[in-house]
């Protein structure tokens, strides 16, 4: 837990610290010129929110598909001659399970590359 801590707080230290050598980049590009933080703040933000995405939705499948392999295991265990039913039902379900994570990518990759938030402010 301590680590999975310090891990998001240097994360969040990571992405502010980009945020602002993109502002201090294109400040320094047209000197005298007022500069406009929107575009670097957004940018920031949407990494942000991608590396929740992921880091959420991966803890989440992890720990369902922890679960069902415990579960599973425990199954077999029991009724060694019911072996193949459970592990087909397991199978399946670990592929549901998988595909929330799959989602969850596809988000983040959004968020990062087709970023909507920028289009609706005019900067793209």
């Amino acid at each position: 837990m301590k680590r999975t801590f310090s891990v998001g707080v240097f994360t969040v230290f990571a992405v502010l610290s980009a945020a602002t050598v993109a502002a201090a980049a294109a400040e320094a590009a047209v000197p005298g010129s007022p500069v406009d933080y929107t575009k670097a703040i957004v940018v920031a933000c949407s990494i942000l929110a991608a590396a929740l995405v992921m880091a959420l939705g991966t803890i989440g499948t992890g720990l369902g598909m922890g679960n069902g392999l415990s579960s599973a295991a425990n199954a077999v265990g029991r009724n060694p001659e019911a072996q193949g039913k459970i592990l087909i039902t397991m199978m399946v379900g670990l592929a549901m399970i998988e595909s929330l994570a799959i989602y969850a990518l596809v988000i983040a990759l959004v968020v990062l590359y087709a970023n909507p938030l920028l289009k609706v402010i005019g900067l793209s």
